[in-house]
């Protein structure tokens, strides 16, 4: 069954994914298991939107099948181009879990222990994102209770927002694509987590780190964000060195 919301569709899926860590070749521009910062080395300028047939897949996390434990950190991350970042009040509560006595349980993050707003930001190593046009974000996650899973980026200046549209409450694991031209923003505190006033029509050809929150603080099982992988959709750039 397919749900679709403007700026975001969700399906259910079967429960487990393949793991696999997904680039591609800077040359002939198909999906590989290399990512060389190589492919991004032209300087950054001012380009149109990109088109549905620009995109590529940047990066895809999928946290290492490791056991579960708090918090989340370096060591649960399965690309070793990204790095991940807690963010929030509650951010050293976030936990790596995983369930094995239950079949084809994922490895993911959960904030059902937070006692506080949280968030989960990750970045390439090397490399910006240009995440405008037809670019997109897709994840697998299971939400309970009130809560709803939004997307963050850090643009090029700084600022943080987080997406209005969300993937809500589900009573199994599914897919959910967000399409960004068509999400709506708000300026994000990221050292509280939490959103302010509307940003009209940010400009997103150069996206620092992407992330995810709930903006809430958890509730164990019945009350909580899970996410088992992200996928991101566009464009590398350079990163510009900064003084």
């Amino acid at each position: 069954m397919t749900e679709r919301t403007t700026g975001r569709r969700c399906r259910n899926r079967p429960l487990h994914v393949a793991r696999a860590r997904l680039t591609f070749d800077p040359t002939a521009m198909k999906l590989t298991k290399s990512f060389p910062a190589l492919w991004a080395a032209a300087a950054f300028v001012a380009v149109p939107a990109l088109t549905a047939e620009e995109i590529r897949l940047l990066f895809r996390e999928d946290w290492k099948e490791t056991p579960a434990t708090t918090p989340v950190t370096q060591e649960h991350v399965a690309n070793p181009d990204i790095v991940v970042a807690r963010r929030g009040p509650a951010e050293a509560q976030i936990r790596k879990s995983h369930h094995p006595q239950i079949p084809d349980d994922p490895f993911y993050v959960w904030s059902g222990d937070t006692e506080a707003t949280w968030a989960i930001s990750l970045r390439h190593r090397t490399l910006d994102f240009d995440l405008s046009g037809a670019a997109k974000i897709r994840w697998r996650a299971k939400q309970s209770g009130y809560r709803q899973l939004r997307v963050i980026v850090r643009l090029a200046d700084g600022r943080w927002l987080v997406s209005d549209q969300a993937d809500g409450e589900a009573a199994e694991w599914r897919v959910c694509e967000f399409n960004l031209a068509q999400v709506t923003w708000r300026v994000l505190d990221i050292e509280k987590v939490v959103e302010g006033n509307p940003e009209p029509n940010p400009d997103l050809r150069r996206i620092e780190e992407i992330g995810f929150t709930d903006l809430m603080r958890g509730g164990r099982s019945p009350a909580s964000s899970r996410l088992d992988w992200i996928e991101v959709y566009g464009r590398a750039v350079a990163r510009p060195n900064k003084p």
